[in-house]
């Protein structure tokens, strides 16, 4: 059976034992919750994203956590799931977006542009300059096919016309700010690491900077894709929580410009005010509006990473928003309806014990 399938049926699987049973529930205080949770992602090997149905490697979902992780003292375990990602890539010649329990890799859906971004930020930011040099020609060789496969020399962003898979992996985008973003972390990350380097020649980091504000930034926010003006949560994270963009007036009008949308409402964060239509169909029909204006943690969490570096009051009310729903549920939940419910379909239910959590408890450090 294709690993998506199967993975999409093990979802369905879980969503008939949550309608019997309920989402398993933690005893303790929030911070006690979270604890459990962190601690029951690492299954020895790697950390899951989750310990419900994704209980899979996803290195955007790590690479999201890894700060976070390493703050809170798991630096083995860290670099142990590094190796371990890095063992099954260099065999499979390629790197996915994910890898199944038993050390498959495979894309959800296609090629996405920020698992490379995520795991050079992962490796320079957990310092593992031996695993660095260890798997440098294949890094080399892997940056050299991101760079042929998602870079348009014409303009230094992600190829027109190209449906790659992105946060929002079941969505229709092209030239997106958050794919266009990625290039930029790729080509920064691939000069501080110390590897050859095909940006160097065409498109330094400098001018991809440039690149992305002189195509997104309307002067008031990130706007979604190259020919759209459409405010979206991911556009107005992502440039300023990779640290491409540090502006802290153009953090401010990004803030402002997700609150006249009321995307942060009841709790951050949607991905846009309304339901879009460039959905791939099964996606419609299983789980309607999962990636529309419902409420996902993880974007909610980087949302507050950048909210803390410019207002803290803010960023503490937004953190005491989700502690109340971690007490409430007894559990840290992946994503929610507009109304801040726990989103469910007639096939899906919101994922539980998302290893999100670890950023939620450095933030309430706030």
């Amino acid at each position: 059976m294709d690993q998506t399938l199967y993975e999409g049926f093990h979802m369905f699987q879980r969503r008939i034992h949550v309608a019997i049973n309920g989402i398993p529930k933690y005893k303790g205080d929030s911070e006690t919750i979270c604890k459990h949770i962190i601690q029951n992602c690492w299954n020895g090997s790697f950390f899951q994203v989750s310990t419900g149905h994704f209980s899979l490697f996803y290195i955007r979902d790590f690479g999201m956590c890894i700060d976070a992780l390493l703050r809170l003292g798991y630096q083995k375990e860290a670099q142990k799931t590094l190796q371990f990602a890095l063992t099954v890539y260099s065999r499979e010649n390629r790197i996915t977006t994910t890898i199944s329990r038993n050390g498959i890799g495979f894309d959800v859906f296609s090629y996405a542009p920020d698992s490379l971004a995520f795991l050079l930020y992962s490796l320079r930011v957990s310092k593992n300059k031996e695993l660095v040099e260890m798997y440098k020609p294949f890094l080399e060789l892997q940056i050299s096919h991101f760079y042929n496969t998602v870079v348009d020399e014409k303009t230094g962003l992600v190829q027109s016309g190209r449906n790659f898979s992105s946060i929002k992996d079941h969505a229709k985008r092209s030239v997106s700010c958050y794919d266009s973003c990625c290039i930029a972390v790729v080509a920064r990350e691939a000069t501080m690491l110390g590897l050859k380097n095909p940006f160097v020649n065409t498109y330094s980091y400098k001018k991809i900077q440039e690149k992305i504000k002189e195509t997104f930034w309307t002067g008031d926010y990130f706007s979604d894709c190259e020919a759209s003006d459409i405010i979206t949560g991911d556009a107005n994270v992502f440039p300023y929580w990779f640290r491409i963009f540090t502006d802290r007036k153009m953090i401010i009008k990004s803030i402002a410009a997700i609150q006249k949308q009321k995307l942060d409402q009841p709790l951050p964060l949607k991905y846009t005010s309304f339901i879009p239509k460039n959905f791939f169909f099964p996606l419609e029909l299983v789980a309607p509006n999962y990636e529309g204006n419902s409420i996902w943690a993880h974007l909610g969490l980087c949302y507050i990473d950048v909210v803390a570096s410019v207002d803290k009051k803010l960023a503490r009310k937004y953190v005491q928003e989700y502690k109340k729903q971690i007490e409430k549920h007894k559990n840290f939940l992946e994503l929610y309806n507009p109304e801040g419910q726990p989103y469910k379909s007639l096939f899906y239910y919101s994922d539980a014990g998302m290893l999100w959590c670890s950023k939620w408890f450095v933030l309430k450090t706030l």
